[in-house]
């Protein structure tokens, strides 16, 4: 699963890293906390070259009403789901991350969110499908994230993950064939991932600053006694 995101690259970075320019209405501006329903920093197939936002959350074309939208979508069953189905088909986008949060589930106590990142990169992409809702008045571009299995780093915190695409995948998950793009739906390695707890100030999509991402403590910090590695 992926409920939270963070996109705080400076522009320069983020373009210069994924090879495309924003165009966002309004410019872009560094968040530090994106909950659902809010907007997503994407690069779509149809504007490879752009960098867009989209509404977090896919409305399927044929809901008569918007409401919130999925959020995630499993990369197994995608192809398969009405929801997803025409998206997987046709529709493949990037969503651009500085690092997403998840919570772990404890024994006792609230759930313990963590920030997940690459130490070696502003930015990465993870792999996502984008519609457009048309209601009488207005349209929506939307988009969900895909799920995968985790990695051995995920799997104590939580039982899904995003799918990470390594550098140099971008253009193929937007240019491939479904079947193609299936196998690109893998745990992202773990050696290039770091994950670290945050304070619950994350909780609320109200707090949206560099506060949030600050260690409790250090980097891998809970991690050691639940971890397999």
């Amino acid at each position: 699963m992926c409920g939270r995101n963070a996109l705080f690259a400076t522009q320069e970075d983020l373009e210069k890293h994924l090879e495309a320019e924003v165009v966002t209405d309004g410019g872009y501006v560094p968040r530090y906390n994106i909950a659902p329903g809010e907007q997503l920093d994407v690069i779509t197939n149809r504007a490879a070259d752009e960098i867009d936002q989209y509404h977090w959350g896919l409305l399927p074309s044929w809901a008569d009403d918007p409401g919130e939208g999925i959020i995630n979508a499993r990369s197994e069953t995608a192809a398969e789901k009405r929801a997803f189905r025409d998206a997987w088909d046709s529709r493949p986008c990037l969503v651009l991350s500085s690092g997403f949060y998840e919570w772990q589930t404890r024994d006792s106590g609230p759930k313990q969110p963590y920030r997940i990142y690459r130490e070696d990169a502003p930015a990465f992409a993870m792999a996502g499908l984008w519609e457009v809702w048309e209601g009488e008045e207005s349209a929506i571009p939307c988009v969900t994230i895909l799920t995968t299995e985790p990695n051995d780093l995920m799997q104590p915190i939580h039982d899904r993950m995003p799918v990470v695409l390594p550098d140099g995948d971008e253009e193929t998950w937007l240019t491939a064939s479904p079947d193609e793009r299936e196998e690109l739906c893998q745990p992202y390695p773990e050696e290039d991932l770091t994950a670290y707890e945050v304070s619950t100030r994350v909780n609320s999509s109200g707090n949206d600053d560099a506060t949030v991402i600050e260690p409790l403590d250090h980097e891998q910090s809970g991690l050691d006694e639940f971890s397999s590695r």
